[in-house]
């Protein structure tokens, strides 16, 4: 197979942009550094096309591996033929190879191997061929009583022909055309059937006590609720095939005379099926749907994390941020704009204590000595309360303030994490957990690649899903975002600077401490110097690691030092110097330069990264999340009560699922807005019409207090 060749079919990409970026994978490029900085090479590949190129790469490269390894060990068996070469060779997928292998596989000992040994082949091909012979099947079989046949257990004419079935059956099943036959017929075919284990039990499975749906147009959704409740013991589930229809297909692959052997081949054929096939198929479509839905599930939570990591900061904010508890109070910590701590303590505005009045006391005690003007509410337990008292307080005392709520996953992962000890010592866990939450408000991507990705809770059936695909999937979501908006090395945390392209934890631990040990940063060149970040290291990071108010304005550009003459000489040719790019950019350099075209071939610098570059010397640093919406702030708190079937609102995307998004109406429970109450059109998947992050209008179509479900519907008037 030639790899370059089908991962350019595939991917609808041309063979030597292909080429190109696996020359650069393999070399150690990491996929941010190559999107940014080698777009000539690669036509202009982004990091979601690299990542596709990447991962079907090793899949194409372990397929051939494998390949190798089983014509290896056919060959050994002496049993490897120009034909079965072919096949295997031409094979596009694992399960092709395997299928091949099957015959050949080691095994333990089987029916049919007994049978075999026993000499017992030359009936089993007998029947097969539907051999003519006078008298009958077993007049035919008894000639293969041999004294070894007999020893083994084959020591009547009905035994031997029996065996002989056993090796047609086993036969039968292990031809790899007829698994592919059958396969295909048990994937369109077969329904997923499950009922409860205890019909009178109240558990969230009730939908599925009495269920049944074809297997190819189950959702995936209804696959990882059925898998979990299998596993919680409280659902039976099975595969229903039609098994006679099933015989009758393998049957036809065997055209037969009427003879002796005919009701013996139906026989064999069908126990082939119904004892050998049958069990493993029924288990591959079970195991396929569950990689299939995981890889969705997957794929929406990376979907909704990346928009969560995009979310715009809120520059300029000073916090007060609310951890809200019962028993133990809640929590305050009081946050300057650049995420300082300057003061923290404990209010009690619920139950038992219902301190109101001596909360609102101490909130405009903290506003007024450090000029708060925003408060953050996470929204976990006793939010809705003091969501409550901060809404009376902002009426009576401080009609400027505003105050929203965050998302508290993952807070508590965070400060009681030996991350978070070594970054605040001298602070306790609930003080670190209420600093995350505002934090999140004024940065949200430098506060939560502090926090294992898939604790930050933006997906479903999170728990269920292979963890460390998972986690390399979320990973390789918070690389991509990380690098896309860029990282100021003098401010940035280990945690952060981890994710940058090309560094590990250990240099993001090294550049912190050589940022204390020598001050900060002046110069990108100074990063040589931190241990082990060797040239490799350097070029892949420096384009990613800023430096404000360094030495060189382009330090805290994206321009790569590699390409400093090149925009060094676009400088002058507009006729500024360098300094314009810490006063703002040259908005208008793309006109006072020329044609970008004729600029590249006299700069010998390729068009598409001399349009980066003169776009980022535009604006330089310019931060790519300030085309996000913005954070919606409360100034009254809602409760479900005040709730009415019509009411419009304004509302932000909490959680994207297969089925739905979460909207957050300022109430303690988010609204669903299920798939079909999106759009007047049909939508294949929520995340084509909504992101986690957005502002979107809303309005109530239903509201069950009881049991405190909100339906919402984004098309009007529906």
């Amino acid at each position: 197979m030639d790899i370059i060749a089908t991962l350019a079919d595939e991917l609808g990409l041309k063979p030597e942009a292909v080429e190109a970026a696996v020359k650069l994978i393999d070399e150690g490029n990491t996929i941010p550094f190559i999107a940014r900085y080698r777009k000539e090479a690669t036509g202009g590949m982004d990091d979601v096309a690299l990542r596709a190129l990447d991962e079907r790469l090793a899949y194409l490269r372990n397929l051939e591996q494998r390949k190798a390894d089983v014509l290896l060990l056919i060959e050994a068996q002496g049993k490897l033929t120009p034909e079965l070469e072919e096949q295997i060779r031409s094979a596009t997928v694992m399960q092709r190879v395997e299928d091949l292998y099957k015959p050949y596989r080691k095994k333990r000992m089987t029916r049919a191997q007994k049978a075999r040994e026993a000499g017992l082949e030359p009936l089993a091909n007998m029947i097969f061929m539907q051999v003519a012979t006078k008298g009958s099947a077993l007049d035919a079989a008894a000639p293969f009583v041999t004294p070894e046949a007999a020893e083994a257990g084959f020591d009547t004419p009905e035994k031997a022909l029996a065996g002989a079935a056993d090796i047609v059956a086993e036969t039968v099943a292990e031809d790899a055309e007829n698994v592919a036959d059958l396969r295909a017929f048990t994937e369109n075919t077969a329904d997923i059937v499950s009922v409860a284990v205890n019909p009178d039990e109240k558990t969230p499975y009730e939908p599925y006590y009495d269920f049944a749906e074809p297997a190819h147009k189950i959702p995936n959704h209804r696959v990882l609720a059925i898998d979990r409740g299998e596993r919680e013991e409280k659902l039976r589930v099975r595969v229903r095939v039609d098994a006679d229809a099933a015989v009758a297909r393998l049957g036809s692959r065997w055209p037969r005379r009427q003879g002796v052997f005919a009701p013996v081949l139906d026989a064999a054929i069908a126990d082939g099926y119904k004892r050998l096939m049958a069990p493993s198929l029924e288990r591959e479509v079970r195991a396929r749907l569950t990689v299939r839905a995981q890889t969705d599930a997957i794929n929406v939570f990376a979907k909704n994390l990346e928009s969560l990591l995009s979310a715009r900061p809120v520059r300029g904010a000073r916090v007060i941020a609310l951890d809200p508890g019962y028993r133990t109070g809640c929590k305050v910590a009081v946050l300057d704009e650049y995420g300082t701590l300057l003061d923290h303590g404990v209010v009690y505005p619920t139950k038992p204590r219902h301190d109101v009045a001596g909360t609102k006391r101490e909130l405009a005690r903290l506003v007024a000595k450090h000029k708060i003007n925003t408060i953050v509410i996470g929204n976990g337990t006793a939010s809705r309360e003091t969501e409550e008292v901060v809404s009376e307080f902002i009426a009576e005392q401080a009609p400027d303030l505003r105050y929203t709520i965050v998302n508290e996953a993952g807070a508590s992962v965070y400060s009681a994490s030996e991350l978070a000890s070594r970054e605040y010592p001298d602070l306790d866990v609930t003080t670190r957990g209420a600093m995350s939450l505002g934090r999140r408000l004024q940065d949200p991507l430098a506060e939560l690649v502090k926090i294992p990705p898939q604790s930050i809770g933006v997906g479903q059936y999170q728990h269920d899903l292979d963890q460390a695909e998972l986690s390399r999937a979320l990973g390789n979501v918070v690389e991509d975002v990380v690098n896309r908006v860029g990282v100021n090395v003098n401010t940035a945390s280990a945690s952060l600077l981890g994710y940058v392209s090309g560094i590990t934890a250990t240099v993001a631990r090294n550049i912190v401490t050589y940022r204390e040990e020598h001050g900060a940063f002046k110069d990108r060149r100074e990063l040589k110097k931190v241990p082990q970040l060797g040239p490799k290291a350097f070029l892949n990071a420096a384009g990613f690691l800023r430096i404000v108010g360094g030495a060189n304005p382009l330090d805290a550009t994206a321009v790569h030092p590699e390409s400093y003459p090149v925009a060094t000489a676009l400088l002058e040719r507009a006729g500024v110097g360098a300094e314009e790019l810490t006063r703002g950019g040259v908005p208008d350099i793309a006109q006072r330069v020329g044609s970008v075209a004729t600029l590249a071939g006299e700069l010998d610098c390729g068009v598409m990264t001399l349009i980066d570059i003169v776009a980022e010397l535009e604006k330089p640093g310019r931060d790519p999340r300030d085309d996000a919406p913005e954070v919606v702030f409360s100034r009254a708190a809602l409760s479900i009560d005040d709730l009415e079937a019509g009411m419009e609102l304004t509302g932000t995307v909490r959680n994207v699922v297969d089925f739905g998004a979460f909207v957050d109406v300022g109430v303690h429970q988010d609204g669903l807005v299920h798939i079909s109450k999106m759009a007047k059109r049909f939508v294949k998947h929520p995340s084509d019409v909504v992101a986690v992050g957005d502002t979107v209008r809303v309005w109530v179509e239903k509201v069950d207090r009881d049991r405190g479900k909100i339906s919402l519907t984004m098309v009007p008037g529906k």
